[in-house]
């Protein structure tokens, strides 16, 4: 499992920390907001494009060939960089860690599921996530001592090495996961599987819970600058944030495993503490940002390892690689929808609205089903609903 986690930090590592430093060191390839803009669009729309395809490709051939072909690839896209030390080479090699993180990353989601019996996956998810969470907390720490000490040529260059590493790592210690005879699917079939109450409940936790996450690194710098607030006290913020949610993650999974936790009670727990988190977000100074990025990290941290255990425990083992992609398109989506839903409402209204109107729908869904669970006729004896008496 540790050459998983390690496949799951890297993508994390290799997303964050060199977003998080191309706007500030690299001036001759940044050349405009439009251009870093476009530099950090390129990743992401690589991702959202192609995971589901990688994923439904590891069913097909086996999820360790495309682990292995995706660090691979990441490790020479971030080694064309370093080496052609060019602008247009930037944009090439992002593109090309896009890509290669939409093959890795939905494989060994597949691989921590198909490795792991049923009782165990809470945990093993909840390890996973804990690594992914460490490397979105260090990746903007680390690429910037990097980037301060040899440019962002040095950054790539660790990037390369360290995907390098673990796609050896991964090829002597990860055992071959054979695919599974399968049934012909057809187009109508996948959207049903994709349809169902299984797949998109988990999923729409996931993406709201990305969505927050995303929102709270992007804009709660905002808000404490707006407060009057220094540096150091708003990257305290959001490493609070990352911080809660890596250690949430495991005790999570355990206590799902064990039978402390349900799946539905820790979605609908995560998402209200987000919703709260997104909520308190909205009071001033540094008490709303440190309660927010609390509150936040808390509810990321109880979904991500409930939903991605839901999503295996309900799908098929020949499948399970598309499952993974297709869920990690809607985290993209998430993602990239949290912060334009804020950055929307905020050019209409003020941030504190944007943050409002986000804790507003990612509450919606668990209140809703709150509402319904309660009014829902309780069984008679016999097993059958009580009917009002008249």
């Amino acid at each position: 499992m540790w050459p998983l986690y390690a496949a799951g930090f890297t993508t994390a590592f290799g997303a964050h920390g060199i977003a998080a430093n191309l706007g500030g060191f690299s001036e001759d390839a940044v050349t405009s907001l439009l251009v870093l803009g476009g530099l950090l669009a390129l990743y992401d729309g690589a991702e959202v494009l192609l995971k589901p395809v990688f994923g439904s490709l590891a069913d097909r051939i086996g999820a360790k060939p495309v682990l292995l072909g995706g660090l691979v690839a990441f490790a020479c896209a971030s080694a064309l960089y370093a080496i052609a030390d060019s602008p247009g080479w930037l944009w090439a090699a992002r593109l090309g860690q896009g890509a290669a993180a939409s093959a890795f990353s939905p494989s060994a989601s597949a691989m921590v599921a198909r490795l792991n019996p049923a009782a165990k996956r809470g945990s093993a998810f909840g390890g996973y996530g804990f690594y992914k969470s460490i490397g979105y907390t260090l990746g903007p720490l680390l690429g910037g001592v990097l980037v301060w000490a040899g440019g962002l040529r040095l950054l790539f260059t660790v990037m390369a090495v360290c995907a390098a590493a673990v796609a050896l790592w991964a090829a002597l210690a990860v055992p071959v996961v054979p695919p599974l005879p399968r049934k012909r699917q057809t187009v109508a079939d996948l959207a049903r599987r994709l349809a169902d109450r299984s797949f998109l409940v988990p999923t729409a936790a996931l993406a709201a819970a990305t969505a927050a996450l995303s929102v709270g690194v992007g804009f709660l710098p905002v808000s404490g600058s707006a407060a009057g607030l220094g540096t150091v006290a708003t990257g305290a913020a959001v490493s609070l944030l990352a911080a809660t949610a890596a250690v949430v993650q495991p005790r999570t999974g355990r206590a799902l495993d064990a039978g402390r936790l349900s799946t539905r009670t820790g979605l609908l727990t995560g998402l209200l503490a987000t919703a709260a988190g997104l909520a308190a977000a909205t009071l001033p100074g540094l008490t709303g940002i440190l309660l927010a990025a609390a509150l936040i990290g808390t509810g990321t941290g109880l979904i991500t390892p409930l939903g991605f255990a839901a999503l295996a425990a309900s799908t098929p083992e020949e499948r399970m690689g598309q499952t993974m992609g297709s869920a990690e398109l809607g985290r993209e989506l998430g993602d990239a929808g949290g912060p334009l839903l804020v950055a929307g409402v905020a050019t209409l209204s003020t941030l504190t609205i944007g943050y409002a109107a986000l804790a507003a729908v990612i509450a919606a869904g668990p209140l809703v089903a709150l509402l319904l669970h309660r009014n829902r006729p309780s069984p008679q004896p016999d097993g059958k609903p009580r009917t009002p008496a008249g």
